[in-house]
């Protein structure tokens, strides 16, 4: 042991067992005084953050670095462990599924941590990755890739403001998102979580968001903690390199493996990291993903070479689920290797003591020198500070009208009708005119679940309206086409003839490496091809509308449809689809990722640019307006 580290190491461990003994006997150890500069809401950021630190043992610095799940750790037990953070992984919820509930529990948390001895707030965090999606009424946005097809910052800050006053409404002031991959491969079953394949959409937009979601909340209320996500390179994993299998389900691109010359990726992938550091951002999540064949939460070259040192990033790393468990050797080494490497906080859902044990003992060992153990907690306290949390960590009774209601589903709505993308309009079909009668057809037309997609009440998503307020796309073309003029059948077996025909074509909820698919596995199904067939013979004009995380291989049915109208996953505003189909609003979208011809030609979007051109049916950048202008400049030659 060097003799630099032999003085903070023994003081750690004499601190440790003077708050152990403290504990058993009841009494808490040198309790700071009322006034201590921490507590001090006037004093600069790191003088309150060194003032806290000096006076933490071992256990509570350890405690910081530590974020278990709401499900296996409760209140009582996040403070007895000292835990300085908690998280809901997806699907996880307070019954009832309530806003109520929601703040009584996370101000649960509040108190007890409020009640330890030094007193410092948990960091609460939750994916609300297209609206704050695990609470029953929420307003639900388009996903990422459908709010890039605006190419609207302002609209983009706007979504970021609203959900952040709903987080708040529930006491949550941590997001696991943005999500700023550059996605080069649309098979993953993230590519709807991403703003799309072009570097310089993904930066311009992402900024947009976090700067949104950091606006203030109101006079003494917290400001909410976006998460650039996730660091660095998961969009472009080589096909077939992943190695998980969850819910009997092989991954193929999503953990896989991100491969080729690192100044050429970096330069491909850490622009939006760059951008959002800049914007204040001081929360990045580490990639599941391998890095050249090392695993990335492994990676000290990148999450404290380039990610730390070369960008200045100031604030903290937390880890993916379980994901340091994905490292090589025992718990104990895949914790020093992962600590080592830069990750300051862990996401141990439900081994949080597991991990602070290994990390106390490899402490001890000198596996981990304290200087690292006192750099990540010195980044957590920050990050709590110039959030406001020492001095409101509650949910915000002024903000619980707000949740759900009118106004943030205006804004919802019109990020809906601003992502339409109109890709094909032959002879005028678009906009309907009034009083047209038009049949609906299709299973996705009056799903509420399969609209909003993954991410949405549970991890996998849900089918139906159950839990869910919102309004489908069938719902919408009634509201704007006369509900007297609109007909729907599932399957297209209607009677007699109609002006229009609408078919909704799509693909089921997933996320993640669960929604991998082999290229074939892209095409519109069998029953939604036997669907367009059946309405395409009654209806004078056929419009496709396809509802999906990514550009879906249409075939046959791109020549049976006279318009066909990208929707992506629209969240819970559908009535957004129709404002434009009915001519309200003006088509406006613009592809973020290029739509394949066909699976025997597909490629992937850092193929050469040739290749690529020629694989694609729409380049990315495409996108018309009602008469057939294109509306922007698109990446390959018309």
């Amino acid at each position: 042991m060097a003799a630099n580290t032999r003085r903070p190491l023994l003081r750690h461990l004499l601190g440790t067992a003077l708050w152990c003994a403290a504990a058993a006997s009841g009494a808490a150890p040198d309790s700071p005084p009322a006034d201590a500069r921490y507590r001090d809401a006037s004093a600069a950021v790191e003088a309150r953050v060194e003032d806290l630190l000096k006076r933490m043992t071992l256990a509570e610095k350890i405690g910081q670095m530590t974020q278990g799940e709401r499900a296996a750790v409760s209140s009582e037990a996040a403070a007895r462990g000292l835990l300085g953070s908690v998280l809901s992984g997806g699907g996880s919820a307070p019954k009832p599924n309530r806003l109520e509930a929601w703040a009584a529990m996370i101000d649960g948390y509040q108190t007890a941590a409020a009640a330890t001895r030094l007193g410092i707030p948990v960091l609460y965090g939750i994916d609300a990755v297209h609206g704050h999606q695990s609470v029953a009424g929420a307003t639900l946005f388009p996903h990422l890739l459908g709010l890039a097809a605006t190419r609207d910052d302002a609209l983009l800050r706007r979504v970021g403001e609203v959900t952040a006053r709903e987080l708040a409404a529930t006491g949550i002031y941590w997001n696991f998102s943005p999500m700023v991959s550059v996605t080069q491969d649309l098979r993953w079953g993230r590519t709807y979580e991403s703003f799309g394949e072009d570097p310089a959409v993904v930066t311009a937009l992402g900024r947009a968001y976090v700067q949104g979601l950091m606006q203030p909340l109101g006079a003494g209320a917290p400001r909410v903690l976006p998460t650039a996500k996730h660091f660095i390179g998961d969009g472009a994993t080589a096909w077939a390199s992943a190695r998980q299998n969850i819910m009997n389900t092989d991954y193929l691109l999503d953990q896989g493996d991100t491969r080729g010359d690192t100044a050429a990726l970096l330069a491909q992938h850490l622009p939006p990291y760059q951008a959002l550091v800049e914007a204040g951002v001081m929360s990045v999540m580490a990639s599941f993903s391998t890095w050249n064949g090392t695993k990335m939460h492994g990676q000290r070259e990148l999450l404290t070479g380039v990610l730390k040192e070369r960008l200045g990033f100031q604030g903290f790393v937390i880890s993916d689920w379980d994901a340091i468990q994905q490292l090589p050797g025992s718990l104990r080494q895949q914790v020093v290797a992962a600590v080592n490497a830069g990750v300051d906080m862990a996401m141990v859902p439900t081994a949080s003591r597991e991990f602070m044990q290994a990390l106390t003992e490899a402490v001890v060992q000198n596996e981990v020198p304290p200087t690292r153990i006192d750099d990540a907690v010195r980044r957590i306290l920050r990050a709590k500070f110039q959030m406001g949390l020492f001095e409101q960590s509650r949910a915000l009774p002024s903000l619980r009208a707000a949740f759900g209601s009118a106004a943030h589903r205006a804004v919802a709505r019109d990020a809906v009708a601003r992502s339409v993308t109109l890709l094909k309009n032959e002879a005028g079909t678009l906009p309907i005119a009034a009083g047209a009668r038009v049949f609906v057809a299709g299973e996705w037309a009056d799903d509420l679940g399969a609209q909003s997609g993954g991410w949405t009440l549970e991890w996998q998503g849900v089918r139906g309206n159950p839990g869910l307020t919102g309004t489908t796309l069938l719902e919408g073309f009634r509201q704007q086409g006369g509900a007297a003029q609109i007909t729907y059948d599932r399957r297209g077996r209607h009677s007699g003839r109609a002006d229009v025909g609408v078919v909704v074509v799509g693909e089921p909820p997933y996320a993640e490496g669960v929604g991998d698919r082999q290229t074939a596995r892209l095409a519109v199904s069998p029953e939604d091809l036997a669907t367009v067939r059946a309405l395409r013979e009654r209806v004078g004009k056929l419009v496709l509308v396809v509802q999906a995380g990514r550009p879906l291989l249409l075939g046959e049915a791109l020549a049976q449809a006279d318009a066909v109208v990208m929707a992506y996953l629209p969240g819970s505003e559908g009535a957004g689809v129709a404002d434009v189909l009915w001519g309200l609003q003006p088509f406006r979208g613009r592809l973020p990722i290029g739509w394949p011809r066909d699976a025997a030609s597909y490629t992937r979007a850092d193929a050469p640019a040739a290749v690529r051109c020629a694989s694609l049916q729409w380049a990315l950048g495409f996108g018309l307006d009602a008469q057939g202008k294109g509306l922007g400049p698109v990446a390959c030659p018309q």
